[in-house]
């Protein structure tokens, strides 16, 4: 799934972060690994391991 800064995203399940599944927030940047932060607290998403849904696109 192709994520870009702006969008909107529910996390479904986050490896290791039980609290963070249904959370939502607005992507800020996206690192050089790949990885997605946001609005939704400090821990930043992994593509190929955690997963969520864009339910708004910037």
């Amino acid at each position: 799934m192709k994520v870009k800064v702006g969008d909107t995203i529910k996390i479904v399940e986050m490896k290791d972060e039980p609290t963070y599944a249904d959370r939502i927030g607005k992507v800020e940047y996206i690192d050089s690994l790949n990885q997605i932060h946001g609005t939704w607290g400090g821990c930043a998403i992994i593509p190929e391991v955690d997963s969520f849904i864009v339910i708004k696109e910037a």
